[in-house]
């Protein structure tokens, strides 16, 4: 009976120490935080779309460098900016990221682009995203599930969802 006691106490030791240690390295392990991610629902006859998100790098400078969808084969990375008075709409083959400086991507600034949409997105259907990122000779992907909204809809949405895989 002493020796099941031993073994029990053992074996619950043993697996809270594996589960602290996989929780330490699960969140060690992403590079960026990415919160308050949503993305613009579609018009009738529209096959284009946006994302936007806070991006924040943990540990290192990094740069976003690719990004993949579920709902289309073509994402891009674009920055608006006024020229001008004109709206000037660019692709960027990457996004710098600063240690501990938050990156907003959002209406009328940096965002993220999926052309050729394989279907309608609706208020409250999900997207999936793989973003990869890029330190020194290092990469590494964080997915993502990011909810489709309005515009009013994100507006009021304003107590900041965490996304963090």
């Amino acid at each position: 009976m002493n020796n099941f006691r031993v073994l029990k106490h053992y074996s619950v030791s043993l697996l809270m120490t594996l589960l602290l240690c996989a929780a330490t390295l699960a969140n060690a392990a992403d590079w960026v935080t990415i919160d308050n991610a949503w993305v613009r629902n579609t018009l009738p006859g529209q096959n284009v779309s946006a994302a936007y998100m806070t991006l924040t790098s943990q540990q290192k400078d990094i740069t976003l460098i690719n990004v993949k969808s579920d709902v289309t084969d073509s994402v891009e990375i674009h920055s608006m900016s006024m020229q001008n008075g004109v709206m000037k709409m660019r692709m960027l083959k990457e996004l710098p990221l600063t240690t501990g400086t938050p990156y907003k991507l959002a209406p009328g600034g940096y965002h993220l682009m999926l052309f050729d949409l394989k279907k309608p997105l609706n208020s409250g259907d999900k997207v999936n995203f793989v973003l990869t990122f890029k330190s020194g000779k290092h990469e590494q992907k964080q997915t993502l599930t990011v909810v489709v909204q309005s515009a009013d809809e994100a507006a009021q949405d304003d107590h900041g969802h965490h996304h963090h895989h």
